[in-house]
């Protein structure tokens, strides 16, 4: 009976261990904190194991403690692959905090004409939507010739909501123009489905740049080496003059513009499958998703050169020279540079009649120094 009761009374404890870590389980396995699982896990065994050894009388230091300890250690060894992860320092396409730029705020960083706009919007504004990395820009230009008001920067009529999702307002008919770079084939031909005629007016250009690790010893690139390498065909540094280390060659979201900038690079070469992390949600279980940039020592990622250089305000990523140039401004202009996209004001047949107008402004010498000011390349004039 003795035997019996110790039994019952561990298949309770183990039960009441179980009911009161269900929802720790469930925080770290869907809230973030997937690399914690395994040691959580291991954990709510060691308790269970702790206490089944005080229900039987289990007594013995070694086997008390190093069991539980012993779990303990298997599940940081299973998830230390997950947890080495987390200490390299992820770096975010989309970490620009736009409420810094917004028009019309005190100290906000949107940059200003020395005197008043020649060109004032009046009546019907256009609805503006477009890539985070041009929401500077366009701010500046809002704010030099929209009437003075609160633009919240994700819904207002001057927001920002990423370059894919700026395509599909502008094909659905939601927005009148769009700052971006250039469409993939995939928006050009949804475009197409949906009978809009894309009209795309360049108003500057930015060089499309490659970053490292700021330790690795490497400084520049031809651009066939990076065609190999987001080709897989070369996948360890010292193949292009570096250590012998791994090449985790980070991609962006199919649609995205920088994504799109690499297709446009890459051309006719295949682009090898992007590298992929999972991602856990309530609602799709477990999915995986296109894997931030984070920063080992042999990682490449890919942006353009004015968001990178707030990308890089913490010195730990470092731009590469392509076929041994700089991407810098001068380099731009010059022509130097060899990989250079354009930035686009883009319309979809919106009748708005300040639209004409406001594109005829942008392209204006007071429109261009709005371009330089912010930090992007005006049209060569």
């Amino acid at each position: 009976m003795k035997r019996v009761a110790q039994v019952l009374g561990f298949i309770g404890i183990v039960i009441f261990i179980l009911f009161l870590s269900a929802p720790l389980l469930f925080m770290v396995l869907f809230a973030g904190g997937q690399a914690w699982f395994p040691v959580t896990v291991a954990g709510v065994l060691a308790v269970i194991f702790w206490f089944g050894f005080m229900v039987f009388g289990v007594r013995r230091k070694k086997v008390v403690l190093g069991i539980p300890l012993a779990l303990l250690g298997i599940g940081l060894l299973i998830a230390s692959p997950s947890l080495y992860k987390l200490t390299k320092p992820v770096v975010h396409a989309d970490g620009v905090d736009l409420y810094e730029y917004a028009p019309f705020v005190e100290g906000t960083k949107a940059v200003s004409l020395d005197a008043p706009a020649s060109f004032k919007m009046e009546g019907d504004l256009p609805v503006i939507d477009g890539a985070t990395a041009l929401y500077p820009l366009y701010a500046s230009f809002t704010q030099a010739v929209y009437p003075e008001k609160d633009y919240e920067p994700y819904m207002s009529e001057v927001m920002s909501n990423r370059t894919g999702q700026a395509y599909e307002s502008l094909i659905n008919g939601e927005v009148d123009l769009i700052f971006v770079a250039g469409p993939s084939d995939a928006q050009l031909e949804r475009a197409r489905q949906a009978g809009k005629e894309l009209e795309l007016t360049p108003i500057g250009r930015e060089a499309f740049v490659f970053f490292v690790n700021e330790d690795n010893p490497v400084e520049s690139l031809t651009q066939e080496e990076i065609r190999d390498i987001y080709s897989g065909k070369v996948t360890n540094w010292k193949e292009v003059g570096g250590r012998s280390t791994e090449i985790r060659a980070y991609q962006r979201p199919p649609d995205s513009g920088s994504q799109t900038a690499l297709e446009a690079f890459m051309g006719d070469t295949p682009i090898m499958a992007a590298p992929t992390e999972q991602t856990a949600d309530l609602m799709s279980g477990i999915i995986e998703d296109v894997a931030d940039y984070r920063n080992y020592g042999g990682a490449i990622g890919y942006t353009f050169r004015f968001y990178s250089q707030s990308m890089l305000g913490n010195d730990k990523v470092r731009l590469l020279a392509v076929d041994g140039v700089e991407p810098t401004a001068d380099n731009i202009r010059s022509g130097d540079y060899p990989i250079v996209n354009e930035l686009y004001v883009v319309t979809a047949g919106t009748d708005n009649p300040n639209v004409g107008p406001f594109i005829d402004w942008i392209l204006s010498e007071e429109g261009q120094k709005i371009v330089e000011r912010t930090g992007y390349v005006g049209n060569g004039k």
